[in-house]
């Protein structure tokens, strides 16, 4: 376990941020992580990261959903206990799937978003008494942090964020793992 060193510039206006990203980016600096407290449209795109996988999640969730609710009816409904509910005949899953729409609706609803919040904590690795890895209490209220890797470059980058609109520059010793 090593340490080495990073630079965290904050900033409190994320326009300027957006455009310091795209500056930093192009001197080629590896930029680590970036905290703000509240999303901000383009910078995924500024920092070059690749695009998400998570809407493909969510159609497979919604599938298992969909294939729970059928079968779960089939068996409920038709093979286990069927009832005449209202006159509605139970002798076949196809005569009764009019009234199992919501059902099915409901059950692909539920599972795709249940298990994707599952997902986003399990990917964000965030679970239950986690401590935060918040470097600055500032970025949950009005401030943003880049926090870069300066390389051998130390001097360059601190002028290139001074020049990028940096309210503060800090450098950071942070244990490796």
């Amino acid at each position: 376990m090593g340490s080495s060193k990073f630079v965290h510039a904050i900033y409190n206006d994320d326009d300027v941020l957006l455009s310091a990203v795209k500056m930093v980016k192009g001197e080629k600096f590896h930029i680590e992580e970036i905290y703000t407290p509240f999303p901000v449209h383009g910078l995924d795109k500024a920092m070059g990261l690749e695009p998400t996988r998570i809407a493909i999640a969510s159609f497979i969730y919604g599938c298992i959903g969909f294939t729970v609710a059928i079968l779960m009816m089939n068996y409920i409904m038709i093979e286990d206990w069927p009832m005449d509910i209202g006159g509605k005949p139970s002798f076949s899953y196809i005569e009764n799937m009019p009234s199992f729409v919501p059902i099915m609706f409901e059950l692909t609803v539920f599972f795709a978003a249940h298990l994707m919040v599952i997902t986003f904590y399990l990917r964000s690795r965030m679970w239950p008494f986690k401590k935060a890895e918040n470097p600055d209490k500032r970025t949950t209220d009005d401030h943003f942090l880049m926090e870069i890797d300066p390389s051998d470059k130390l001097k360059d980058l601190e002028k290139i964020l001074k020049k990028s609109g940096a309210v503060e520059i800090k450098i950071i010793e942070k244990e490796s793992h």
